[in-house]
C-alpha cells in the first residue's frame, strides 16, 4: 500500500512538472515580437531609407510582425514603389494602421500590406499621378499607376478593380464608384469592400483585432545621423548642393589661388556624395566619373585653348556622376535601372547646373561692378598713352617677341612686352605671374604665348 502511494505521488509530481514546463514554453512561444515604424510624412528618399533600415532591424530581432503606423498624403512614386516591393517580398507579415490618411503613394504601400487597419474617420485612395503643381499627368502615367495598383491588389488578394479605381475608374463598380471618377474609401467603406480588416483607434486595438494578446513592441529609433542623412538626400537639398559645387568652381576660376569658393565647392561635394554613399546609392565608380569629369574640364581650361571634345566630355562625366549617384541604379550588376528615378535625378542635376551657371555669371557681374566690391575687379582704363594697344597690326608684330606675364595666365591674363601691355592666353599649361613668355601666334584679337626657354 505504501509503495502504491509513493508511486502515485511520484506520478502526480511528474505530471505537474511536465504540465508546468509545457505551459512555460507555451507562454514563451506565445510572446509575439512586433517591430513598429512610422510613415508620417511625404513618401520620398528619406522614408525609403528608414523603411529599408526598419526591415533590416526587424529581421535582426527575428520579429514576428512588422507594423507600419501611417499618416501621409503621398509623395514620390519611385520611392513608394520601392517600399511596396519590399513589403510584398517580405518573409515577415506586414500590417499597416492608417491613422487618418493613406493617400496616393500611401494607398499603394497600404495595399501591399497583409492586413490594413484604419482609424475612424480615416481615408485610403486618391492615387492619381500628379506633377509638382498638383495637375494630373498624361494618361500614360495614370495607366502605369493603374497597373501597379491592380497587380499589388492581386498579390494581396484584394479586388483589383477597386485598387485601379483609386487612380481613376475605367468602368463602373456597382455601389462603389462610377466610370471616370477617382475613388477614396472611408473606414467603413474600406471594411465593406474588404480593404480594411477592422477599425481601431490605437496600436493596442490593432493588435487586439489581430488576435495578438501577448506581445512586445520594438519601435524604430531615429538617430540624429538618420535625420541628417535623410535631410541631405532630399532632391531639393541635393540640387542646392550642386549649385554650390558649380558656383564654387566658377568663382574659383575667376580668382587666383585657393580660396573660399573652392572650399565651399569641396564642402558641398562632400555633403552631396557622403550621405548618398552611406545609403548605398552612390557607388565608387560614379564618384570617380565625377572626379574624372572635373579633371577633364580643368585640362580643357588650363592646358588647351578654346573648348572642345575634352571639355565637353568632362561636362558629360560630371553630369553623369552627379545623376547616377542619386539613383539606386545597379547597371554594372546587370539589373534594371529605375528609369523614372533616373530621369528625375537627371532633371534635378541639369536644372541645378543651369541655375548655378546663370546665377554665378549674374552675381559675378554685380559683385565686381558694384561700388562696395569694386576693388575686387580691375576698373582702370587701359589707355594708349599708358602703353596699352588693341591694334591688329601691332598685335601681329608681337609674334616671336619675348615678354613677361603680368598676371597669372589660367589660361588668359595680361602680358608685358617692352613697355606695352596685351591680353594673352597660355597655349598650354598654367603660366605664373612674372614668368618670361614668348608670343607664338595671334588669333581672334588674342595673343597666344608659351613659357620662354
Amino acid at each position: 500500500m505504501r509503495m502504491l502511494f509513493n508511486f502515485f505521488t511520484q506520478c502526480l509530481v511528474l505530471i505537474a512538472f511536465v504540465f508546468t514546463s509545457t505551459n512555460g514554453y507555451a507562454q514563451t512561444d506565445s510572446i509575439q515580437k512586433i517591430y513598429k515604424f512610422n510613415i508620417k510624412e511625404e513618401i520620398a528618399p528619406p522614408i525609403w531609407r528608414l523603411t529599408k533600415n526598419a526591415f533590416k532591424e526587424a529581421r535582426e530581432i527575428n520579429a514576428d510582425l512588422i507594423l507600419i503606423h501611417m499618416n501621409t498624403y503621398g509623395g514620390m512614386l519611385d520611392a513608394a514603389d520601392s517600399i511596396r516591393t519590399m513589403i510584398l517580398e517580405s518573409e515577415i507579415p506586414v500590417y499597416v494602421f492608417i491613422d487618418n490618411n493613406a493617400a496616393s503613394a500611401g494607398a499603394l504601400i497600404s495595399i501591399a500590406c497583409d492586413r490594413i487597419y484604419m482609424r475612424s474617420g480615416a481615408n485610403i485612395g486618391a492615387a492619381t499621378v500628379v506633377d509638382q503643381s498638383g495637375k494630373p499627368l498624361p494618361d500614360k502615367y495614370q495607366s502605369y499607376m493603374r497597373s501597379l495598383m491592380r497587380s499589388t491588389a492581386e498579390a494581396t488578394g484584394r479586388n483589383p478593380d477597386i485598387a485601379q479605381a483609386m487612380v481613376g475608374s475605367k468602368k463602373n463598380i456597382e455601389n462603389v464608384i462610377d466610370t471616370g471618377s477617382v475613388l477614396t474609401l472611408t473606414t467603413s467603406e474600406a471594411i465593406e469592400n474588404h480593404y480594411c480588416e477592422g477599425k481601431a483607434e490605437n496600436i493596442d486595438e490593432v493588435l487586439k483585432l489581430a488576435e495578438i494578446n501577448n506581445y512586445v513592441i520594438t519601435e524604430q529609433t531615429i538617430t540624429p545621423l538618420d535625420r541628417t542623412i535623410g535631410f541631405l538626400i532630399r532632391p531639393y537639398i541635393s540640387g542646392i548642393l550642386i549649385v554650390i559645387i558649380i558656383a564654387g568652381i566658377y568663382f574659383e576660376l575667376q580668382t587666383p589661388g585657393v580660396g573660399f569658393p573652392s572650399i565651399a565647392a569641396i564642402a558641398a561635394a562632400l555633403l552631396y556624395f557622403a550621405p548618398l554613399y552611406l545609403e548605398g546609392l552612390a557607388e565608387n565608380w560614379e564618384i570617380i566619373l565625377f572626379i574624372i569629369g572635373l579633371v577633364l574640364v580643368a585640362i580643357e581650361i588650363f592646358a588647351i585653348p578654346g573648348f572642345g571634345f575634352i571639355g565637353i566630355s568632362g561636362i558629360i562625366l560630371i553630369v553623369a556622376g552627379l545623376t547616377l549617384s542619386m539613383v539606386d541604379s545597379i547597371i554594372l550588376d546587370g539589373q534594371l535601372v529605375n528609369f523614372t528615378r533616373l530621369y528625375q535625378a537627371f532633371f534635378t542635376v541639369v536644372t541645378a547646373i543651369f541655375l548655378s551657371v546663370v546665377s554665378s555669371i549674374w552675381f559675378s557681374k554685380k559683385l565686381f561692378t558694384s561700388t562696395i566690391f569694386g576693388h575686387l575687379a580691375l576698373d582702370s582704363t587701359q589707355k594708349n598713352e599708358n602703353g596699352f594697344s588693341t591694334s591688329d597690326a601691332e598685335y601681329k608684330q608681337m609674334i616671336d617677341r619675348l615678354g613677361v606675364a603680368q598676371t597669372n595666365l589660367r589660361p588668359a591674363g595680361k602680358i608685358q612686352i617692352d613697355d606695352k601691355y596685351f591680353d594673352a592666353t597660355a597655349l598650354t599649361g598654367f603660366i605664373e605671374k612674372g614668368t618670361k613668355i614668348m608670343v607664338v601666334k595671334y588669333e581672334t584679337a588674342q595673343l597666344f604665348v608659351v613659357k620662354a626657354e
